[in-house]
């Protein structure tokens, strides 16, 4: 496999940017991108918020699980993870094995006002946006930091972070 049919795989958590970097590279590099939660959506013909709320976590996380296995064997393409990704590491050595790893980090109070106004986010409903935040941070973080390569976002435009990527590939990682 050259260089060039490696993937791009956006890992990080929700609101860190990893759509918009996604849909830019995908631009630039005229590459197929693959939005992993978008495709979950679309095969289960509901949105991530409802698949939580009448089949639950475990059965997400298991379609999501279905998806990387399926993403693993295709080449060329920039793939948006969901957040959550991370949480089984079979996931990250499936998409690492024929991708290039990239975990886009964020501040918590960016996060807090990147997801202020979105509603599609099941794990933060009904809840202290911040406190939740926070938490799942902490749990997540020692997931995220086993991905070498680390963007912070935070104060970066999407065609910068998207340029640090492009760049991280020209060196090999």
């Amino acid at each position: 496999m050259t260089r060039g049919e490696k993937n791009i795989v956006l890992f990080g958590f929700m609101g860190t940017g990893k759509s918009a970097v996604a849909r830019r590279l995908g631009e630039r590099l005229e590459r197929e991108v693959v939005e992993m939660d978008d495709l979950i959506e679309d095969r289960e013909g509901m949105e991530i918020s409802r698949i939580f709320a009448e089949r639950g976590e475990a059965y997400f996380r298991k379609r999501e699980r279905e998806l990387v296995r399926e993403l693993s064997r295709r080449r060329n393409l920039v793939i948006a993870t969901g957040g959550g990704v991370v949480l089984d590491p079979e996931n990250v050595r499936d998409l690492e094995r024929t991708g290039s790893a990239v975990c886009l980090t964020a501040r918590p109070e960016v996060i807090l006002k990147r997801v202020a106004d979105q509603s599609h986010r099941p794990l933060l409903e009904g809840n202290d946006r911040e406190l939740t935040v926070k938490r799942m941070l902490s749990a997540r973080r020692p997931h995220y930091d086993r991905i070498p390569c680390q963007i912070d976002t935070s104060d970066l435009s999407v065609d910068e972070v998207a340029e640090q990527v492009i760049g991280l590939r020209g060196s090999g990682e």
